[in-house]
C-alpha cells in the first residue's frame, strides 16, 4: 500500500490547525504540543514557522480577521452613498457572524498588544462608510469611539462571561433580590426572554442589533444636523 504523500508544513497550515484546535477545544487547549499533534509533525518544526505559543495567538487573530474581511466584502448592502446606516449594519452583522463561528475569538483579540493592520484596514473600510454616507471625519471619529468593538460584531460586556457559566442564576438572584431589586428585576425578566445569549452575558443577537440600531440611528441625526 502506497502512503499518501505528507503535505508540508506551512505558516497558514499551522495556523488553520491551531484554529480548529481552539474551536473544538477552547483556547486553554492550543500548546506548542498539542498543535504539532493537530498537523501531525514534531512540536520543534513549528518553530520554523511561529516562534511561540503567543506568536500563535497573534496568527489566528489574522485569520479570523481575513475571514471578517471577507466576509464584510461579500456581503450585499445598498451603497454607502444610497444608505449609510444600511451599508454598514449589514457589514458589522456579517463580521459577527465570524465571531459567532468562533466565540473565543473577541476575547484573544482584546489581549493582544500590538494591533493588528488587518484591524486598522477594517476601521478604515467602517470610515470610508461613514465618510460616503456623508459624514465629517470629526463625526466619523466620534462615531468610532460609540460603536467601538460593536463595529466588529461583538461587545466588551460589563461582567464577565466566564464566570456566570457555572452560577444557578435563579438562586443567585433570589439571595440578592432584597440588596438589588432593580438589578435582579431585570436580570430576570432577560433570562426570561432568552435563557441562552449568544455571545456573552447579555449579548443576544436581538440585543446586539437594538443597540447597533440605536446608535446608527442616533449618529445620523447629528449628521443630519451638521454636527
Amino acid at each position: 500500500m502506497t502512503e499518501r504523500p505528507r503535505i508540508p508544513l506551512s505558516r497558514r497550515r499551522v495556523l488553520r490547525a491551531a484554529v480548529e484546535l481552539v474551536d473544538r477545544d477552547g483556547p486553554g487547549s492550543l500548546t506548542m504540543r498539542r498543535l504539532a499533534q493537530e498537523v501531525g509533525a514534531e512540536a520543534m518544526s513549528l518553530y520554523h514557522h511561529v516562534a511561540n505559543k503567543e506568536a500563535v495567538f497573534d496568527g489566528i487573530v489574522e485569520v479570523i480577521l481575513e475571514e471578517v474581511m471577507a466576509a464584510v466584502e461579500g456581503v450585499e448592502a445598498p451603497p454607502a452613498e444610497q444608505d449609510w446606516q444600511a451599508a454598514l449594519r449589514a457589514r458589522v452583522l456579517a463580521a459577527r457572524e465570524v465571531f459567532l463561528r468562533h466565540r473565543w475569538a473577541p476575547q484573544i483579540l482584546e489581549s493582544r498588544t500590538t494591533t493588528s493592520p488587518i484591524v486598522i484596514a477594517y476601521y478604515d473600510h467602517v470610515v470610508a462608510v461613514l465618510r460616503a454616507g456623508g459624514f465629517s471625519y470629526d463625526l466619523a471619529h466620534r462615531a468610532l469611539h460609540v460603536l467601538g468593538s460593536r463595529a466588529l460584531g461583538f461587545t466588551q460586556e460589563l461582567f464577565q462571561p466566564d464566570a456566570a457559566q457555572n452560577i444557578d442564576v435563579e438562586a443567585a438572584m433570589e439571595q440578592l433580590a432584597d440588596r438589588f431589586p432593580h438589578i435582579v428585576g431585570m436580570l430576570a425578566e432577560a433570562v426570561r426572554h432568552d435563557p441562552d445569549g449568544s455571545l456573552g452575558f447579555c449579548d443576544d443577537q436581538f440585543e446586539f442589533e437594538f443597540a447597533l440600531d440605536l446608535i446608527l440611528e442616533g449618529l445620523e441625526r447629528r449628521r443630519a444636523a451638521g454636527q
